[in-house]
């Protein structure tokens, strides 16, 4: 009896067709949704494996860094999807969006301890600035009228029988006060700071993209066609696009990379280019330690406490600096690649998918760097509150073609809610 009402359950009757709902999306095209699974990257069985959690309706599903190998639209399916999900949800997240738009509850885990916050991020973030504002005046006052017994204490503690009296009794009461419990400190989170160097000007134009076609062979289509402008050091802009429309592969076309099949990509003779991409953790050196490894990348800087203070700055301090890198955690390979970047001198940052395996503190540092670099900067990706932060363009790679979205961010998602509903029902 049980197994037929869990196949009840599962709309088992419509399997197949939910199946499919759910792997579009996630992105997987119809033909896609054929293939074998040995012919997909890990990235795409990381969708499957989540597709197959989500098709499963489980009383409790437990989903860490999901939005992780996913573009903006499949970010936005997943929010939807997930903001209406009836059981029981505990997500790990570093998309500060995407909490707001599924969470009604938040823990915090904090010195060994968890909190429980009622509502989204945006209001657990500000209930927590009021409690800690809160704890801060009452540990003072505690620690005013401790200071102030103590001191009563031992200026009247032997003189007259009456004073003696007065001074016992605010001893007592001092007592009472470490028996019940004393106020904590608040300890504030560890805070980064990210930096980009001084790159110097270089006249534009720096990068001119000139008649630019391209796809990979004479077999497959064009990926883009006739593409059409420049950058230079005042850009920032975000590409955006559905999977699979060439927001990386324009990003290697124009660090050199890849070559153009059709028109020129002309760049200035000076400029340097430093390029963050998803797989640079796997070309660090793991058996060398972070500190290590930037001291043979960059052989200039000669003492190693002024490395250590380099790295530092990424998050990176004391054992981690120089335990092998391979011992790591993901998050921390991602911050010894920002340091190596940072120390490129770059004129001009690409970067795809920055903000995988780090932590909300982490994107704020990396984007309130990126607003002081003097450069020219490039995004892709799957965080919107990093494209609000930090873009002053948004270009949509789609179609072959790239345009200028008119509007920001936010209204681009709302685009894509809407189109993805009208996909949905098309179903």
């Amino acid at each position: 009896m049980e197994l037929y009402e869990r196949l009840e359950e599962l709309d088992a009757d419509k399997a197949e067709m939910r199946a499919s709902r759910i792997l579009n999306g996630l992105g997987f095209t119809t033909a896609m949704q054929q293939k074998k699974l040995k012919d997909f990257s890990g990235g795409w069985r990381m969708r499957v494996a989540l597709a197959r959690a989500l098709f499963l309706k489980p009383f409790m599903l437990l989903l860490d860094e999901p939005t992780n190998h996913l573009d903006l639209d499949a970010c936005v399916w997943l929010e939807e999807e997930l903001s209406q999900f009836k059981r029981i949800l505990v997500l790990i997240s570093h998309s500060q969006d995407f909490l707001n738009g599924v969470c009604t509850n938040i823990i915090h885990l904090h010195q060994r301890k968890l909190k429980y916050y009622t509502g989204n991020y945006d209001q657990y973030i500000k209930t927590r600035e009021e409690l800690e504002e809160n704890q801060m005046k009452r540990f003072n006052w505690e620690q005013d009228q401790i200071a102030h017994m103590k001191n009563y204490i031992a200026r009247f503690g032997h003189g007259s029988a009456k004073l003696a009296r007065q001074a016992q009794s605010k001893e007592k009461t001092l007592q009472k006060m470490v028996a019940s419990g004393l106020t904590e400190r608040v300890v504030n989170d560890k805070t980064l700071s990210f930096y980009f160097h001084p790159c110097g000007k270089i006249p534009p134009p720096v990068i001119m993209v000139q008649h630019v076609s391209f796809r990979y062979s004479d077999n497959t289509p064009h990926i883009y066609k006739n593409l059409e402008f420049g950058i230079d050091l005042d850009t920032r802009v975000a590409l955006v696009g559905p999977n699979g429309a060439g927001k990386s592969t324009l990003l290697k076309l124009l660090t050199g990379e890849l070559l153009p099949t059709d028109g020129m990509i002309r760049k200035h003779s000076h400029v340097k280019i430093g390029r963050y991409h998803q797989h640079l953790t796997e070309q660090l050196e793991l058996d060398l330690s972070p500190l290590e490894y930037m001291m043979k990348c960059y052989p200039e800087i000669k003492e190693k406490e002024e490395m250590r203070k380099i790295i530092g700055r990424y998050g990176l301090t004391g054992k981690q600096q120089v335990s092998p890198i391979r011992n790591l955690s993901d998050g921390q390979k991602c911050r010894v690649c920002f340091a190596w970047l940072a120390w490129q001198n770059p004129h001009m940052l690409f970067l795809d998918e920055p903000t995988n395996h780090l932590d909300i503190e982490t994107i704020d540092a990396l984007a309130e760097a990126i607003n002081e670099f003097e450069g020219g900067m490039m995004l892709v990706s799957h965080d919107f509150r990093l494209i609000q932060q930090v873009a002053q363009e948004i270009w949509v790679c789609e179609k072959q073609t790239i345009t200028k979205w008119t509007k920001d961010i936010l209204a681009y998602k709302e685009h894509l809610k809407s189109k993805i509903d009208k996909q949905m029902h098309d179903l």
